[in-house]
């Protein structure tokens, strides 16, 4: 019975559903999108360049990527709270909040697997490329082109992290209906509430969203094996 109504909630296009559903994937890819550009960045430096300090950094994002959301949404809400030092911005209990926080949750583990990825690609890859004549910004493009397939599973393995958490979202957004609930956020209070219907329906969501992106990294692999 409750699975059948789940299912109804999900196909009749409930429009709570479709608000919850769609609030989620806009935060979730915006927040990725946000946090993907400094990780490349940070990840491609820490790949290809040696200096004073570099151990540090991989050890603090390894270590950054195990943080719990409660722990950086606490911080973050210390930060835009009404006492805090941005809290005139008024960002709290708004998307803006939830996406600031996510972008620094999916941050540390993008940067460290494509720091990963390419430091294996970039083992004999560089001189190759210098030896056929490649250099500097044609050398970077071609060491991103064999990596391409990690780096893309890098970008998804963050935003598969901010879509299904629910620490950061709960804490900074405040789980407000029409304006700052996510999937997550409202499996929980609907639970809580007994109301299991609109919680399996957006579990079943989550569940599908989990299998596409999964599927959509396999066959890009398949396609470039």
């Amino acid at each position: 019975m409750v699975l059948s109504k789940a299912l109804t909630l999900i196909f009749s296009a409930d429009r709570e559903v479709l608000f919850i559903s769609m609030t989620s994937l806009s935060m979730a890819l915006t927040s990725t999108i946000i946090s993907t550009i400094p990780a490349l960045i940070l990840g491609t430096v820490l790949s290809i360049k040696n200096f004073h300090g570099k151990s540090i950094i991989i050890i603090i994002l390894n270590s950054l990527m195990a943080m719990p959301t409660v722990v950086i949404g606490l911080l973050i809400y210390s930060l835009i709270s009404r006492s805090g030092p941005l809290g005139n911005f008024g960002l709290l209990f708004t998307p803006w909040a939830i996406i600031i926080g996510q972008s620094i949750l999916s941050f540390p583990i993008i940067a460290s697997l494509i720091y990963s990825a390419l430091s294996r690609t970039t083992i004999e890859l560089p001189e190759t490329l210098e030896t056929l004549g490649a250099t500097g910004t044609r050398k970077l493009y071609m060491i991103f082109r064999e990596s391409k397939i990690a780096v893309l599973s890098a970008i998804l393995s963050g935003f598969g992290r901010v879509i299904g958490e629910v620490g950061v979202s709960m804490m900074l957004g405040g789980n407000i209906r029409w304006f700052t609930r996510t999937i997550t956020t409202t499996i929980a209070l609907e639970t809580s509430k007994g109301e299991f219907e609109l919680a399996l329906a957006l579990g079943i969501i989550l569940i599908f969203i989990s299998l596409t992106v999964n599927a959509l990294l396999h066959l890009g692999i398949n396609r470039n094996v």
